[in-house]
């Protein structure tokens, strides 16, 4: 089984936030993880950003190679 966070702080969130002040769209995030090894669909991570569909351990080192940014920021309430 492939490991899962389960988000009880608002991860999907903050990827969204970080996404936006990065000013990339969410085709543009999936276009790149893809590239990277990722097999995330625009659908996976919409429902990520909102909560709906918890996100994989691998694709989040992924988003904090692309965002270059510490996993802190990933955590923030």
């Amino acid at each position: 089984m492939i490991g899962m966070i389960l988000q009880d702080i608002p991860i999907g969130r903050n990827i969204q936030m970080i996404r936006m002040q990065k000013n990339m769209s969410q085709n543009d995030v999936v276009a790149k993880l893809q590239l990277m090894g990722s097999n995330m669909s625009r659908s996976t991570l919409a429902n990520i950003e909102t909560g709906r569909r918890n996100i994989k351990a691998s694709d989040l080192k992924l988003l904090k190679i692309l965002f270059d940014v510490e996993y802190d920021a990933f955590f923030q309430e």
